[in-house]
């Protein structure tokens, strides 16, 4: 599974949500390549990802990708994480 982390710049806080989903998908036994991007590289990256992860700002401007983009709302928080790509998983 390829997973998208996205933010505006491609550092920083697509690096953190990065790892806070590797964490997560560790510990819910689920085998993804997850890759960290800022924007203009997420538009083409998420035409071969199955999930893009990224914030409600970000995501319109995605445009029309066939990855489940999911809206993660504090990407410090562990138990969104794990609830929300348990969900995109099932």
């Amino acid at each position: 599974m390829k997973i998208v982390a996205v933010c505006g710049m491609g550092i920083g806080t697509s690096i953190l949500l990065k790892m806070n989903a590797e964490k997560v998908l560790a510990k819910l036994g689920i085998d993804a390549d997850v890759e960290a991007a800022d924007i203009g590289v997420a538009k083409g990256a998420a035409q071969t990802a199955q999930i893009v992860l990224t914030s409600d700002e970000l995501a319109g401007e995605l445009g029309q990708v066939p990855a489940n983009v999911i809206i993660i709302n504090n990407f410090f928080d562990l138990d969104e994480i794990t609830d929300k790509l348990t969900e995109a998983v099932r």
